[in-house]
């Protein structure tokens, strides 16, 4: 009997169109004879439930049933997809964890701690790894910008806390620029962080979890055309060459995996999982944790599938039937 699996795409952040692309690429190439497939849309006004060919279904809250002409669906798995708020930053996950639905991602704890950039860098300083210097403040704090350039130098990366997919990042070369920028980054967060800049590359490394043994997918190399890996940069053709995999020595990219792989059992993982780095003078930064990453067609995971030799349908089947043993 095939299992009733639920991609949950959508959400209330700018990558809402990018949750949705990755959702609409994984139902293309997951494996429909094991697979009975339903996508779930959530916006903060409606949930909504398709089938394959389109057909809208109605989906209960509740419990997360959907209502057919033939009976009630359950679902035997949800696969969150949702880049941002409610699916990656534990929201979904405690509503699954209530109901009793498997999940392809770590827990909401893990997810709460992990989608908070700053809260992320304490526990990956706990454990001796490297971190550019950073400074942290919310919107009841007044940052001076003298004594920000006087800590950290410039230029300075600035961040929403709690955001994904480079939405309201900004490189400031300047006081004039950081000021702008910290004004920018609270407009789509009431935290913001401010982080000094490392000169070097920017190494990614895919990581999952499957027959009980970590597995490390090719190394990505992001080469930005911009001045770094923005928004734009991300999803626009061209504008980034992505290297997989990424041109390093063996020992650098054997380092990198080891690194990864005791952050993604330290910070309690679980499914596929991107850590992203800055690599200078043979040191690994880290920069974040993406607990859901993009599964696009443009996005890296799948690129690092293919690069170690699997399709998208075969590393979905994997990653499901881990999560369903």
């Amino acid at each position: 009997m095939k299992k009733n699996i639920a991609l949950v795409a959508g959400g209330y952040s700018g990558e809402y169109e990018i949750s949705i692309n990755s959702a609409r690429r994984v139902l293309e190439n997951i494996d429909r004879e094991i697979f009975e497939v339903f996508l779930v849309i959530i916006n903060r006004e409606t949930w909504k439930c398709e089938d394959v060919n389109g057909k809208s279904l109605s989906l209960d809250r509740t419990d997360f049933t959907v209502n057919t002409a033939t009976g009630k669906i359950r679902f035997d798995m949800a696969m969150i997809i949702i880049h941002g708020t409610p699916g990656e930053d534990g929201k979904l996950q405690g509503y699954f964890d209530m109901i009793g639905i498997p999940y392809n991602t770590c827990s909401h704890d893990t997810a709460a701690a992990t989608f908070n950039k700053y809260y992320c860098k304490l526990l990956v300083h706990s454990l001796g790894l490297s971190l550019a210097k950073h400074q942290f403040y919310t919107k009841r704090d007044q940052p001076d910008p003298e004594a920000i350039i006087s800590a950290l130098g410039l230029p300075l990366f600035i961040k929403p806390n709690q955001n994904g997919s480079s939405v309201g990042i900004s490189k400031a070369k300047s006081k004039t620029e950081l000021i702008s920028a910290i004004d920018h980054a609270f407009s789509f967060d009431h935290e913001i962080l401010i982080e000094e800049f490392i000169e070097g590359r920017e190494i990614t490394c895919g990581v999952i979890r499957l027959n009980n043994e970590l597995l490390c997918l090719p190394l990505c190399e992001i080469v930005s055309k911009k001045e770094f890996f923005d928004y734009e940069a991300k999803y626009s053709p061209g504008m980034a060459d992505e290297l997989v995999p990424a041109p390093l020595t063996d020992d650098l990219t054997l380092r990198c995996g080891e690194i990864s792989m005791k952050l993604y059992n330290k910070l309690n993982c679980k499914g596929i999982v991107r850590f992203d780095y800055i690599l200078s003078n043979n040191e690994f930064y880290f920069l974040e944790v993406n607990t859901v990453p993009g599964l696009s067609a443009g996005s890296i995971v799948p690129k690092m599938v293919r690069a170690h030799g699997w399709t998208e349908g075969e590393f979905y089947t994997r990653m499901i039937d881990e999560i369903m043993c």
